[in-house]
Formats: C-alpha cells, sequence, structure tokens
C-alpha cells in the first residue's frame, strides 16, 4: 500500500462500522481484576451473595396400603394417579430373573456370553493403558 492510499484511509469519517472484536478492546468489556473497573479497590476481600435458593422439601408418602398397591411418585402430571401395581402374573419372566446384586466375577460368568467378553475387552484395554502409561513415565 502507497504512502498517499494510508493518508485517504485516515482523512475518512470516524462514524465508520468498527468490527466486533475492537468495540471489545475499545470499551474494556474484558477488564482484568476479578470484580474490576471502578469497584475493584473497595470489593476486594468481600464475597458477593448470589440468589439464594431454597430446597423443596418433597412430601413423603407414609400410607401404607397405597405403598403395597401403587408405584409412589410414577405420575407427573398434574391430574391423574400414579401406577398401581399387578400382579405378578402379569409381569414377564425375565424380570424377575434380572441380577441384582453385587457384580458378577469375570470367573462366574459364561464365555459364552457377551457380558464375559465385554468384561474381557475392558480389563485388556485397562491393562493395556495402564502399560502405556508406565512406558511414558
Amino acid at each position: 500500500m502507497s504512502i498517499c492510499a494510508s493518508l485517504n484511509i485516515l482523512r475518512l469519517k470516524t462514524n465508520l462500522i468498527v468490527p466486533l472484536y475492537y468495540a471489545v478492546q475499545v470499551n474494556g468489556y474484558a477488564k482484568p481484576g476479578g470484580l474490576g473497573g471502578k469497584l475493584g479497590g473497595k470489593m476486594k476481600g468481600k464475597i458477593k451473595m448470589g440468589v439464594s435458593i431454597e430446597k423443596k422439601v418433597l412430601p413423603v408418602e407414609t400410607d401404607t396400603h397405597k405403598l403395597r398397591n401403587f408405584v409412589c411418585g410414577s405420575n407427573i402430571l398434574k391430574e391423574g394417579s400414579d401406577i398401581e401395581v399387578k400382579p405378578d402374573s402379569e409381569y414377564p419372566d425375565w424380570l424377575w430373573n434380572i441380577h441384582i446384586g453385587e457384580p458378577l466375577q469375570l470367573e462366574d460368568l459364561d464365555p459364552e456370553s457377551k457380558l464375559y467378553w465385554k468384561r474381557v475387552k475392558k480389563a485388556a484395554l485397562k491393562r493395556h493403558n495402564l502399560l502405556s502409561k508406565l512406558k511414558r513415565a
């Protein structure tokens, strides 16, 4: 760019559209110092308190008849009622065979199952990651 062209740019009007990143720097939106600006020195050491949120205390169902015959809390709508518990014969058989205790050990699983091989893969990945971490150190 020639010197004449740069001087012509300087003579342009001052109300040009300024890119946003220049406006942020000029207007000082990103001031260092935490609380920033004029109150930075006065507010030092004081803690700003935000809006306090009170915890909602949810009611606990104590009626034993309702606890035995309904799934309490299943109705999320304002209207209606909770789902009624059905007799065991109306639920599928696999529901009663679900393992709900501690996770089974690898030795207890059947080698022909997907869960067995998933656990083997996970153990191998952990071992590989540990060995690669030791190599780097």
